[in-house]
């Protein structure tokens, strides 16, 4: 695998874990939980990918740092839990992080599995988004991705926006740059004037 997605990869677990950890010590689980959630958090979209990519191993198999840098983004969520007192915004930064870099991780697998370019967006949403899905589910709350907050389409945008740059040959790091920054910016931007898809209830009695 290439360097880049690998470092890349390990910064968007490093942010998913802690984003993971916020999660779990705000519904007051126990250690084990905490871990198991940071865990999930920060593999399970990237493992969805890799289960889907029949000629693809596990990621986190085969790179064993990943499982190192998701245990000290949970240390560090831990130690420094109080010095985070505004969790919801604190695990907001975390997971847009995690969001922006994961999401570019799947579109750049994508290309290097010769995938078309719907399919290079759609990894890419799988990559950075399910985890955050799976983390929910776990802590029984509806995912973000299926309600209010535009999430999957962000995605969707800056796979797209990838696709584009790559095509255009700009050149590593400022193409992976550019892209995850993209992600970053737009859905603070989404969350800040809390913009949303129009809702097929709003009609209803």
């Amino acid at each position: 695998m290439d360097l880049l997605v690998i470092y890349i990869g390990l910064l968007g677990s490093f942010a998913l874990a802690i984003s993971g950890s916020l999660t779990a010590m705000e519904k007051k689980f126990d250690i084990f939980g905490v871990v198991t959630i940071a865990f999930v958090t920060a593999v399970g979209g990237g493992t969805l990918r890799d289960v889907l990519l029949s000629e693809r191993s596990v990621f986190w198999f085969e790179e064993v740092n990943y499982l190192y840098v998701i245990l000290i983004g949970t240390l560090l969520a831990i130690v420094f839990r109080k010095r985070l007192s505004k969790a919801s915004k604190a695990l907001f930064l975390f997971d847009t992080l995690g969001l922006g870099l994961y999401t570019i991780t799947g579109v750049q697998i994508g290309l290097e599995y010769e995938l078309n370019h719907i399919n290079c967006m759609i990894l890419g949403t799988i990559t950075g988004s399910f985890g955050g899905v799976l983390r929910d589910i776990l802590v029984n709350e509806v995912p973000v991705i299926f309600k209010k907050e535009i999430y999957a389409t962000v995605c969707i945008a800056g796979g797209g926006l990838y696709l584009i740059l790559y095509y255009q040959g700009v050149p590593d790091p400022y193409l992976q740059i550019c892209s995850a920054l993209f992600i970053i910016i737009i859905r603070i931007i989404v969350v800040y004037f809390k913009i949303s898809l129009p809702s097929i209830y709003s009609n209803d009695s």
